[in-house]
């Protein structure tokens, strides 16, 4: 899908077709939409390709016709109805005057500039153009990682009382997020230096807050990042043991209760047996059988009792 998008006197409009200061959008296109955009801006399909090849790393590419900064954003998968967080590539494109993002999938961060959400975005300046859009992945980011610390702290609540592995297969599920998040936020790192050494992308002195801050809100990403990696690996070995612990004590609860009934089932046996019923205590009694009931239950009772004393059940 490709779309055409014009700021003219401060308003932010969608085009029918490409024009002078436009940003395109490109998400998902197949190969009569590349073809298109790869002739009227003479780019190699290649370079639209690119990110559309979901192991493409971060970096900056630049050539006689253009400028592309390709950058891994953040994106939820659903996999059984679980969320699972991963990265995808999206290039940034300075063409003449003219802007080109492509991306394999839409995101948040490109529906929060084609629905005109942003302030004081400007298809023509292309500088705080490709500046708004780091700014916007980095904040994703960051909303993520919260995201994925409410999952992982729901996902501790439950395996407190937990015998099953459901729960330790859905934190490894987010520790294999927070792997793709940090490898993707270094990648992203290392261009963001890029551009704050070089003049690839010609910046502003009014753009220049916008840089830090996009710099510093990478760096508190990837520490989030680090934080919650940590975490989650920690917490992981700990509820392994938690799991077996718990499966040991019910186990055990199992076994008591298999010794008290016994006790009866040994006496009802005893009785059931074909001997001699003289030599049999209370066989012969008219209350013999509330007797051997009332025997095995006081039994049963006191094993129970002793049990618990020595507080076996906890």
């Amino acid at each position: 899908m490709i779309q055409y998008f014009l700021t003219q006197n401060d308003q932010f409009r969608v085009l029918d077709a490409p024009q002078s200061g436009c940003w395109v959008s490109m998400v998902a296109p197949n190969e009569q939409e590349l073809t298109q955009i790869s002739t009227r801006y003479q780019l190699d399909m290649d370079v639209l390709r690119a990110a559309l090849d979901t192991d493409e790393r971060s970096r900056i590419d630049t050539d006689a016709g253009y400028t592309m900064v390709l950058v891994n954003i953040p994106t939820v998968e659903e996999q059984s109805d679980k969320e699972l967080y991963s990265t995808i590539p999206m290039s940034i494109l300075m063409v003449h005057d003219t802007m080109i993002t492509v991306c394999s999938e839409d995101s948040p961060v490109i529906r929060a500039f084609a629905q005109g959400k942003v302030r004081d975005f400007h298809t023509q300046m292309k500088s705080r153009f490709i500046l708004q859009f780091l700014y916007r992945i980095d904040t994703l980011y960051l909303q993520y990682l919260r995201d994925v610390d409410k999952k992982s702290e729901s996902v501790e609540a439950q395996l407190h009382k937990s015998t099953q592995n459901r729960e330790l297969i859905e934190l490894l599920k987010l520790e294999k997020s927070l792997v793709y998040f940090t490898t993707a936020l270094r990648s992203n790192e290392a261009v963001l230096e890029k551009l704050l050494r070089t003049e690839l992308v010609k910046k502003y002195p009014e753009d220049a807050e916008l840089l830090e801050d996009v710099i510093v809100e990478n760096k508190q990403a990837i520490e989030m990042a680090n934080i919650y990696s940590g975490i989650l690996s920690g917490m992981m070995d700990a509820f392994a043991s938690v799991i077996s612990n718990n499966l040991n004590i019910v186990m055990k609860v199992l076994a008591i209760i298999t010794i008290v009934m016994a006790i009866p089932t040994m006496i009802f046996s005893a009785y059931g047996m074909n001997v001699n019923v003289a030599g049999m205590p209370f066989a012969q009694s008219p209350w013999g059988f509330p007797i051997i009931i009332g025997l095995s239950v006081a039994l049963s009772v006191m094993v129970t009792l002793i049990f618990s004393k020595l507080k076996m059940f906890k």
